[in-house]
Order: C-alpha cells, then sequence, then structure tokens
C-alpha cells in the first residue's frame, strides 16, 4: 500500500523529527534536537485514544491551526484552493497531507508545517506554512514546472519574503529539497544571502501513531510546542550573547502565499 493510500484510509503517522539550524557566516550558530511531528490526511484521519482531529484531546490536529490566516485557518480545503488557483489540477488519487507538530494538552505552536499534495508515494507539490514567535505566518507554494513529480534531487527556489528570526534579514532566497519514501521524510531549507544564510533539515522514520506511541513521546521530550518555544527562545538568548544584530518585526507580506 502507498503512503497516499494509508493516509487517505485514515492512518495517522508519527516521526520523532531530527530537526538541525546551521546559521553560516561571520556568526556560526547551530543546534539539533528531536521533534514531535505527525503525518496525516485532515480530511480522512481518524482519531482514537489519545489523537483526536479538531477536538481535545492528549494530542490534536485541528483545521482552525493550519491554512490561512493564522488561528481562523481552514485546513486541507485552503491548501487544495492554493494550488489550484497556481494552476494545479487535483487528479483522483491524489492526498493532500500535513506534515506538522501537533497540539497537546490543547496548547500549538510549530515553526513549519507542510502540506504535500502525494500520489503514491510521490510529492506533486508542497506549500510550507511558516510561522514567527510575533504572531505571524506566511506560506511558500513550492512546485516543480508543470507541477512534475518532486524527485530527491530537485531544488526549488524562492525569495525570502517573511520575517522569522530578529537576528536574520528578509533577504536572499530559500532552496527547498524533499525527500520521501513509503517510511521516511526528509526535508531540507538552506536560506542563501551572500555569504551568509542559514541550513534547516528535518528528517526522520514514519511509524503508526499510537497510544503507546503518544505517551512515549510525553515521557522523553515533556512539553511539546512548549519546549519547542523554549528552545527556540533559549537559542535567541545564546545567539545575543554571541553579540548577533537584532533586527524590529516588520510587517507581513500582503498575500498569504508566495
Amino acid at each position: 500500500m502507498t503512503l497516499a493510500e494509508r493516509l487517505d484510509r485514515g492512518q495517522v503517522l508519527h516521526m520523532a523529527a531530527d530537526v538541525t539550524h546551521a546559521r553560516r557566516g561571520a556568526l556560526r550558530h547551530a543546534f539539533r534536537y528531536k521533534v514531535e511531528y505527525l503525518l496525516l490526511s485532515p480530511e480522512t484521519a481518524l482519531g482514537s485514544g489519545l489523537f483526536s482531529v479538531n477536538r481535545f484531546n492528549l494530542f490534536a490536529i485541528h483545521d482552525r491551526d493550519h491554512g490561512g490566516p493564522r488561528g481562523q485557518g481552514a485546513g486541507a480545503a485552503w491548501a487544495w484552493t492554493q494550488l489550484e488557483q497556481a494552476g494545479f489540477q487535483r487528479m483522483p488519487g491524489m492526498v493532500m497531507a500535513l506534515l506538522t507538530q501537533p497540539r497537546l494538552l490543547g496548547h500549538w505552536f510549530t515553526p513549519v508545517s507542510f502540506w504535500l499534495v502525494l500520489r503514491g508515494d510521490q510529492i506533486m507539490a508542497a506549500i510550507a506554512e511558516v510561522n514567527n514567535t510575533f504572531g505571524q505566518r506566511h506560506s511558500y507554494l513550492c512546485a516543480n514546472p508543470g507541477f512534475a513529480p518532486i524527485g530527491r534531487n530537485d531544488i526549488i527556489c524562492t525569495d525570502k519574503l517573511f520575517h522569522v528570526s530578529p537576528f536574520q534579514d528578509v533577504a536572499g532566497e530559500y532552496r527547498f529539497a524533499f525527500r520521501l519514501t513509503p517510511d521516511h521524510i526528509a526535508i531540507r531549507i538552506s536560506q542563501i544571502d551572500g555569504d551568509k544564510g542559514l541550513d534547516a533539515a528535518m528528517s526522520g522514520a514514519l511509524r503508526p501513531f499510537t497510544n503507546a506511541t503518544a505517551i512515549g513521546a510525553c515521557l522523553r521530550r515533556p512539553g511539546g510546542s512548549l519546549r519547542v518555544l523554549a528552545l527556540i527562545y533559549w537559542n535567541a538568548l545564546r545567539l545575543k550573547l554571541k553579540g548577533a544584530a537584532y533586527r524590529p518585526v516588520p510587517a507581513p507580506p500582503d498575500k498569504d502565499v508566495s
């Protein structure tokens, strides 16, 4: 059974992702952490046990957290609309998957989620949904010319338009790379700005999300998105102590998607 078929039948998959960041330029800084991600189709995912869709639970996914203005999301319907407006033709067998950090006991925050259009075990298009810690969001549509399947060696480039870190300029471009197999995902994002920039990556094995998986995740990495926020602020403090200059927060782009 392909990955798209598994998700279309309601399976929810867990990834204990290895997340790495490495800053390039005169001021170097790097870190690596494990973060809990789920891969599911919000249109068909089946809640059970300690996981729910659109209602409170230990772990949960809510449509309002994704797709469109932050806190007012429309879920997968928004993602399909954005792609169709860009000329994407939806075909039978395609599944809109969401790769994201879930809510833990109702608390939500994730720096980046990915909408992935899957057909079989291929990614046909993606939308990177980026959130900063200042309450803002912007999304980047990633696709090959003619919406050809995104292969493991493809690099998709787009201008950086959104303020993420107060220690980096809104400048240069992003380069996205996606690698997918039926039981593994790897995503790399590089920001290129002359001799400065950032290399970020996440990867991990996909396993069924069970009650045992949920409890194990809480025991190994307690706090969920609160832990992620704490790590973001801890690394911001480390950068400040290294002498990184603080940039004021600009207004987000006028458009939701670029």
